[in-house]
Order: C-alpha cells, then structure tokens, then sequence
C-alpha cells in the first residue's frame, strides 16, 4: 500500500532540548491507518498532529481493547536518524494483538511508515546529551457501538514526542517498593502483552508506594513472593559475580531492552541466568554481603539501578545505594550503540 502524505500548514515551534520533560510535546505529523472486518487494514497516510474525532461509544472506551509499543530515534554524531531493533517493537505489537483479539499487522509496511513519519520530522530529534525522539505506536478498537465482543473496526495511529530522561533523578539510584498486596499479572493473564489495561492496575500501588516515598514498585506474586517487574521495566540482580533475571513467564513483559542486556552480558562472558526469583532469596543474598547490585531495563529509561528494597517494613541497601560497576558499563554501551557512538557488534541499529 503507498503511504499518503498531507504537510501541516501550522508547523509548531520546538521545544528547548535542554529542558525536555517526558511525553509532554508532540510532533507535526501522525500516521494513522484504519481496518474494517472483510476489508483490512487500509488508508494509510501521514497527516498533521491533532485531534481525533470519535462517537462517545467507541468500543476502546468502555472494554479497553487497545495496545501500544515504545520506541526511540536517535541523532548521531554526524546528524544521522537511528532507531534501535524496531522490527522486535513490530514482532511484540502482534503478540500483543492476538493476546486481545486485534488483528495483526503487516510489520514491514507498519516499519515503513515509523521510518518516514521520522524521516519527514527528523528536525524534532533533539541531539542533546541524553535526549531521543519517543516512538508511540497504538491500536485502538473503534466500533461505534456498545458490546462485550471483540471490535469490527480499529485505528493504527503513531505520535512522536522529543523526550529527555525518564525519571527526574536520571541514572541514579532509586530507592523501590516490594509490594505484595496487588498484584500486576498472573500466567495465563495479559501480563506478557503491552496492553494498556495492564498500565491501568498498577496505578493504585504505584500511588500508595509514592506516598511512602518510593519512586517505583517492585511486584511479586504468590504466597511466597516471586519477583515479576519493577514498574514498568524487566529486574536484574547480580549475585555473587551472577546475574539473575525472571523468566518469562508469560506474567512479564519480553523486554526488548533486557533481551539487549541479556546479549551484551553473554557477550562480556557475563553469567546470566533467567529464572524464577523468590523475594527472600534476594533480601538473604543481601544480608549475606552476595547482593551486589541490581537494575531495571526499559525503553523510556534504558537503565535505572536500585539503591535499595523495603519488603513489608524490612529494608536493604544495594551497593551502598551507588550505581554498580556493571550497571554503568551496560548503560553507556547500550546507549552508545544507541546514539551511534559505539560500534554495533549486534546490527541492531536502522538508519532512517
């Protein structure tokens, strides 16, 4: 299908790059593409940012059959566009998909368009230190009628946002919440699909840890607390010279940051082992001196290392709540081969 193009009329002025906040700003321009049962996906075209106009019964509204991806474009240091393994986001997007009944994409058309959509506002990829074009492909359900069945029509919409750090405190650690009253996803659940419902549930622990003063949540589940996610981002821990991520489940997300960190580590001859993980083995690791450092991995912030860990009113430090040796070399490799200031030894990086 050829991709249509309409240019905005009102291009928008852009945002100071060295005061960039999370998801704030958006570019000129979105791609949207729409699907109708017996027809397909069809129309797909790259018009000006700006509003949808949708009936007050669209199905996503009221049975919230929706799914997104996150991704990221970079500058590089001749001026360069790179985007880092999208055809994984593409691959996920359609495991998400048949999780909820949506019907799957053409990948490398959808790719397509991510690329031109960042081609035609490359100008909006800001080349400060830390700072990337975000990425936000999402399916919506848009049947205009009421109904518990899955939908007969959908939008495949992509925004861009220029971006800087995630978490305002950056690289440094953070100090996390095990919580084990809610719970965020269970195997057989939707926990393995980036499904927006999933962001949904894990509002209220996230806002009760915040209160108590810690920046994220680490979930568990089961009477004896197995380690799933911290937040919204795959756990590792290094224990004793190892380290320990949780298997996948089908409770967690498949990271596409931790299966690059998985990569890297194996290619540093770095032991790695996915597994389940019980909480208390982490607190005894700690008391024992073995817990040496420990770290989440996403798109939004790549790395972000734990300082420390309150399980039910007990509390342990990590690396005396410093970023750990490995958790640092992680961060600037794969932010490195990110930016395209590293060699990519893996092919992961496009260049649009």
């Amino acid at each position: 299908m050829e991709i249509m193009f309409q240019k905005t009329e009102n291009p928008k002025e852009k945002p100071d790059e060295s005061n960039l906040s999370f998801g704030k700003c958006f570019s000129d321009h979105m791609f949207i593409m729409d699907y109708e049962k017996g027809k397909g996906w069809y129309d797909p075209r790259i018009v000006p940012y700006g509003p949808l106009e949708v009936p007050p019964s669209m199905s996503v509204f009221h049975y919230g059959q929706a799914v997104f991806e996150g991704m990221k474009a970079y500058k590089g240091p001749d001026g360069q566009i790179l985007l880092f393994r999208p055809e994984e986001n593409m691959k996920r997007l359609n495991i998400s998909n048949d999780r909820i009944c949506i019907p799957e994409i053409d990948e490398e058309l959808c790719l397509e368009a991510i690329k031109e959509l960042v081609n035609i506002d490359r100008d909006w990829v800001p080349g400060a230190e830390g700072t990337s074009l975000y990425i936000r492909p999402f399916i919506i359900a848009t049947d205009p009628a009421l109904g518990l069945k899955p939908s007969n029509s959908y939008k495949f919409i992509v925004i861009l946002s220029p971006v800087g750090v995630y978490y305002p405190q950056g690289i440094n650690p953070v100090n996390i919440y095990v919580e084990t009253k809610y719970i965020r996803a269970i195997p057989g659940g939707t926990g393995f699909a980036k499904t927006c419902g999933n962001y949904a549930a894990s509002m209220k622990a996230q806002a009760e840890a915040s209160e108590k003063g810690f920046i994220q949540v680490l979930w568990t589940i089961g009477e004896r607390p197995v380690v799933q996610e911290v937040g919204s981002m795959n756990v590792f821990f290094k224990i004793d010279g190892q380290v320990i991520t949780p298997e996948l489940d089908g409770s967690i997300l498949p990271g596409i940051t931790r299966d690059s960190v998985i990569r890297l580590l194996k290619s540093w001859d770095v032991p790695v082992v996915e597994k389940r993980i019980y909480i208390d083995e982490i607190f005894e690791a700690a008391e024992e001196g073995k817990l040496e450092e420990s770290f989440g991995t996403g798109t939004a912030a790549v790395i972000s290392p734990i300082g420390g860990l309150n399980w039910e009113g007990r509390e342990i430090t990590i690396n005396n709540s410093e970023i750990g040796g490995l958790s640092e070399k992680i961060y600037d490799n794969l932010t490195g081969i990110q930016t395209g200031k590293k060699e990519d030894p893996f092919g992961w990086i496009i260049e649009v």
